[in-house]
């Protein structure tokens, strides 16, 4: 069974930064969404396998950034100059695909999340 475990999250002012870390048993290309209350789960960032190729969501191009660790199974999530908006539960997820991957449903592992909340 693959795990997907999330950590790094909490308060922070707007224009602050936070980093968030996920770690995999075993090496997938990556990705991090994102659920605030009442709305539905939204693609944030995601990476390859190798880690050599990124994609990001529009609203955060220029404030996050990914980083993967493939000799640690590590991917990290960079965010700075955070918005109120951008308060939320963080999920890390795991797929076998090679990646960049947009799609939710492509993923096959997930992690429990991990709550992100900007105050103004």
């Amino acid at each position: 069974q693959v795990q997907v475990v999330e950590s790094g999250g909490g308060l922070v002012q707007a224009g602050g930064s936070l980093r968030l870390s996920c770690l995999a048993s075993g090496g997938y290309a990556m990705g991090w969404f994102r659920q605030a209350p009442g709305k539905e789960r939204e693609f944030v960032a995601a990476i390859d396998w190798i880690g050599s190729k990124t994609d990001y969501a529009d609203f955060v191009k220029g404030r996050f950034t990914l980083t993967k660790f493939n000799a640690k199974n590590t991917l990290y999530l960079q965010m700075d100059s955070l918005k109120p908006e951008d308060t939320a539960v963080y999920y890390c997820a795991a797929t076998t695909k090679s990646g960049p991957i947009v799609s939710s449903d492509e993923y096959n592992y997930w992690g429990q999340g991990t709550q992100v909340t900007v105050s103004s």
